[in-house]
């Protein structure tokens, strides 16, 4: 029997639309050739272009039918010149992971065969690791507060909670059991704080050593965040899963995704107990919107992550099978460097890049 899956669809700002409708399409053609499953896609409106145009940058009735769908496909959002009162962009997707309570960012940084890298990798030093970022408290937790005082003073407040951390670090672990159950890892996974400094992540660590403890199966180590930026560049094939507070992850992802050759080959997924995004970690890129040269493949791979994620969660082998295969005709096409966009030396256009995908994949 076929179940359908509803998706919930924000196409976002800038180059958004030109690299979800493609994505869009190769789900299409995927569950077109499934037994087990199809998709229903509802487009939903939010973003800067929404705000500008209507004064809301996320509408109640599209955080709703998001929450009661199965999986929300999240594009770029946000543009530089359309801002709140406070100064600050506009973020619906940082609203929908506190909304929906999507604790776990999860941001892989996996090198493919020919895949571009600033690194300078001998043999035999594989770089395939997970950054798991907190996604709805931190650093981030004020957001949307304004605190200056007299235009000479501002303040932030950190915020860690001992509920949402245990969910972080239970699901971090229960990532690097499956990956190394399939032979992706070590099965070990490194909290990245600043214990030594702050009381916070003092607390964080503390809490992080206590679930720990439920896991003997699992190896656990401790990174200050420096250090950890400095090893990331140095021999990044020592991590299997990290895990760290929110505004260090929105840091560390974007390192990360330096190493693999740029934020266009970085996707990511927030996952919570009932609903998970799944977004590229590239922004708008309004310079170049309209162009037809966008990237698509981090949105693509993001797909990938949402047919992984719910294939697991419904049993579908089928589905987990169709995200490993879109996710290697990705890395096929960067390994032969054949319809890949400019930003990855190649000439083919956002359109072109994706059909090669559908190619390879169908």
């Amino acid at each position: 029997m076929t179940k359908t899956f509803k998706i919930a669809v924000f196409d976002g700002d800038g180059i958004g639309p030109e690299i979800m409708h493609p994505t869009v399409a190769l789900l299409k053609a995927i569950s077109a050739k499934s037994k087990s499953f199809d998709f229903a896609f509802n487009t939903l409106p939010a973003g800067a272009a929404h705000y500008a145009e209507h004064g809301e940058s996320l509408p109640e009735t599209s955080l709703e039918a998001a929450r009661a769908s199965d999986a929300i496909l999240l594009s770029a959002m946000g543009l530089p010149s359309v801002r709140y009162p406070d100064g600050t962009e506009i973020s619906p997707q940082i609203e929908i992971r506190k909304a929906l309570h999507l604790y776990a960012g999860v941001r892989p940084v996996r090198l493919a065969p020919g895949q571009p890298t600033p690194l300078a990798l001998s043999e035999g030093q594989p770089v395939d690791f997970v950054l798991i970022r907190e996604s709805t408290e931190g650093l981030f937790h004020s957001q949307g507060t304004r605190d200056v005082r007299n235009d000479t003073e501002a303040y932030e407040t950190l915020k860690i909670t001992r509920d949402t951390s245990e969910k972080l670090f239970n699901f971090a672990f229960k990532l690097a059991q499956s990956r190394k159950r399939a032979g992706r890892g070590a099965g070990a996974v490194t909290c990245v704080d600043k214990a030594n400094v702050f009381a916070a992540f003092a607390f964080f660590r503390k809490i992080f050593d206590e679930v720990a403890m439920k896991h003997p199966e699992i190896q656990t180590n401790h990174a200050y965040v420096d250090a950890t930026a400095l090893w990331m560049v140095e021999k990044p094939w020592v991590f299997d899963v990290m895990v760290t507070e929110n505004m260090f992850g929105d840091i560390l992802s974007d390192l990360g995704a330096g190493l693999m050759g740029g934020l266009g080959l970085a996707p990511s997924a927030d996952i919570g107990d009932e609903n998970a995004v799944f977004q590229p970690c590239h922004g708008s890129a309004p310079d170049i919107a309209g162009q037809g040269v966008a990237n698509p493949f981090a949105m693509i791979l993001s797909a990938a992550m949402m047919l992984d994620w719910l294939g697991e969660a419904f049993g579908l082998d089928e589905m987990m099978s169709d995200g490993i295969r879109l996710r290697e005709a990705v890395e096929a096409a960067i390994d032969e460097r054949q319809d890949v966009t400019p930003d990855l030396g190649g000439t083919a256009s956002t359109s072109e890049a994706a059909a090669a995908i559908a190619r390879r994949l169908l």
